[in-house]
């Protein structure tokens, strides 16, 4: 009886690709695409529950009349002559209209905040930064809609661009990416007040010492003296001015300068601010 020695043989198992090595930084291209995704998801929104658009042009456009038809007869009278309230007065309302707007930041985050959606977003292979970024980029085309608005409202009503066609678009550009820095600090204000009604309280109690205290609707030199200081040093009436400068004529460089400065400074403090408290919100 012979025995047969049977040799097994096995095939190589196949490699594996190496694992990913987390570095604890996610590509631009990564961030990019994840903050385009949440952009489309806030704009989405506005899609399904199109009154929330609605009310969103009709409080800048309730201005708009009430400025021009109740109080121009009565502010006209301070504003150089041959100069129109309504040439005064509309880039004043494009710069309140996106600083208005921009609350809308801190409550849309505080709202996903309140019903756990922040919790699922960071629960994903996403980057940290693109659930402020899609907000606040998904805002500012909705500022984009309702500057857009305006224009034809105050173009109905009697407003003329005087500064040329290029200079007039620069000035609707300055006041959405203006916005856009407004909405990082609400952004900030959202992430730290998790409850929608008091994130909207927290937004608009300040802003409107800054609106109703610049050149916004009236010319600073008729205010109380002690008041036309913090006016004219005011961000919100350097951007307005600027705007002014941009769309009626004038001298632009001063007042430009000092807004895309404010811009700037506004981007630089709140956005890692802003970023570091969502990481940190539980």
């Amino acid at each position: 009886m012979t025995a047969t020695a049977t040799v097994s043989t096995s095939t190589p198992a196949t490699a594996l690709p190496p694992a990913p090595v987390i570095t604890g930084r996610t590509p631009p291209g990564w961030v990019v695409s994840d903050a385009l995704v949440m952009t489309k998801r806030n704009l989405l929104r506005y899609v399904r529950l199109p009154n929330l658009l609605v009310f969103s042009t009709v409080q800048p456009v309730m201005f708009v009349l009430l400025f021009s038809y109740v109080f121009g007869g009565a502010i006209k009278g301070a504003l150089p002559p041959g100069v129109k309230y309504i040439d005064f007065l509309m880039p004043g309302i494009f710069v309140q209209t996106v600083i208005f707007g921009s609350v809308q930041t801190g409550v849309g985050l505080s709202d996903d905040l309140a019903k756990g959606m922040i919790d699922r977003f960071r629960s994903l292979p996403m980057a940290r930064s693109a659930v402020l970024a899609g907000r606040t980029l998904s805002d500012t085309v909705r500022n984009v809609f309702v500057v857009l608005l305006m224009t034809g409202v105050g173009l109905a009503i009697g407003f003329r661009f005087h500064g040329g066609l290029l200079p007039s678009i620069a000035g609707l550009a300055v006041a959405v990416f203006f916005g856009l820095s407004f909405s990082w600090i609400s952004a900030l204000i959202g992430m730290t007040v998790s409850d929608p009604e008091a994130s909207q309280a927290a937004g608009f109690i300040w802003i409107f010492p800054l609106v109703f205290a610049s050149s916004v609707f009236v010319p600073v030199q008729t205010m109380p003296k002690w008041l036309q200081a913090f006016a004219r040093n005011n961000p919100i009436s350097h951007t307005a001015s600027a705007i002014r400068a941009l769309t009626q004529g004038g001298p632009v460089f001063h007042e430009l300068w000092l807004s895309l400065v404010w811009l700037a400074a506004i981007l630089i403090v709140f956005v890692p601010l802003s970023v570091r408290r969502y990481r940190n919100t539980t």
